[in-house]
């Protein structure tokens, strides 16, 4: 099932109209129509407003699952937004890794200065 049917699907499944949905999420009903009948794809932005209006996942709204309920509890979600890495207490806690090898706390602290350096160059 390609995007546009599952969308048209979720919209339908809800009894909502693409006028309905399409204001909801700040769009015109013509590029709803669009992309349920997938004659264009909605970027990232319009992916993101659709799954949470859904409340399914984005890898769901474009196939690469057929499980609409893989969905980020509001902790978890808050959890991941609100990470920094530069915590010791992090580093501690969580196993971070790199190409399936755990980083120690040493490489993680001159990742996070090898960032840091890079963005006051930019």
């Amino acid at each position: 099932m390609n995007h546009g049917n599952r969308i048209a699907e979720l919209r339908e499944a809800r009894g909502w109209t693409q006028d309905e949905l399409s204001r909801s999420i700040g769009i015109t009903r013509a590029s709803l129509s669009h992309f349920e009948k997938s004659r264009r794809k909605p970027d990232f932005e319009i992916l993101t407003k659709l799954a949470d209006v859904f409340e399914v996942s984005v890898d769901y709204l474009i196939g690469r699952t057929s499980n609409h309920n893989l969905v980020m509890e509001d902790d978890v979600r808050h959890f991941v937004d609100d990470l920094e890495l530069s915590d010791d207490k992090l580093l501690e806690r969580f196993n971070l890794t790199i190409d399936g090898r755990s980083l120690s706390e040493d490489e993680a602290k001159r990742f996070i200065a090898f960032i840091r350096m890079e963005r006051t160059m930019k």
